[in-house]
């Protein structure tokens, strides 16, 4: 028990001091960071130029003098990013003496080159219609179905293309069922029914049964 009162005291004691120390050396480490960012041509003043802390998802902006200022710690790297300029990366000294750094960031204007462009003359009137008229114009995917689904090409489908397993299926479902339905009796020819010989003349008319080249 005295053991346990005497590490109680010891944690008593000792925990504020330790856990002010760490707070004072986290205190030393703070850094006020406060400058301008210019151009290196014309020492100008560059507006809204991103300032952010490296691997920290926090940062700030130049305003339109091209003054900012950040909090950062003692070692730091601090990263300014502008369109127009290369980007500069600029660390904190980590034997800083005080709180505060001031620095001049100077930013060199980025020199982006375009692919070149070709200017041609207008062409004449003639011209646009000649190549307009004579221009082929690919079908679309409404034209190319209506192309597919024409009568004929139907028709040969049909004819040409072998059933798949859901047409096969359903056609031996179909015999099945209608040899259950006149099971026990004799099922109904269809030469005297006048329903089927109506369809026959009309698939007669229509040239159904007519052998046809594709």
């Amino acid at each position: 028990m005295n053991k346990v009162l005497r590490y109680l005291f010891f944690a008593l004691f000792f925990f504020p001091v330790a856990a002010k120390a760490q707070f004072e050396s986290f205190k030393d480490s703070v850094v006020q960071l406060y400058g301008v960012v210019m151009s290196a041509d014309s020492l100008k003043g560059i507006p809204a130029v991103s300032i952010m802390v490296k691997g920290q998802n926090r940062g700030t902006i130049s305003n339109d003098a091209g003054v900012f200022s950040i909090v950062v710690l003692k070692g730091d790297q601090v990263e300014f990013t502008c369109i127009g300029f290369k980007s500069k990366l600029s660390t904190i000294p980590s034997d800083l003496k005080g709180n505060q750094f001031s620095m001049i960031q100077l930013m060199v204007n980025d020199t982006v080159y375009l692919p070149a462009t070709i200017i041609k003359q207008r062409i004449s009137r003639e011209q646009f219609e000649r190549d307009f008229i004579n221009t082929t114009v690919p079908e679309d995917n409404i034209a190319i179905v209506r192309s597919n689904n024409n009568y004929q090409t139907r028709r040969y489908l049909m004819t040409t293309l072998p059933s798949d397993g859901r047409e096969a299926s359903s056609q031996q479902m179909r015999q099945y069922s209608r040899k259950l339905y006149y099971s026990g009796q004799l099922a109904p020819q269809n030469i005297f029914n006048p329903l089927a010989w109506a369809e026959f003349i009309k698939a007669w008319k229509r040239g159904d049964y007519k052998r046809k080249r594709y």
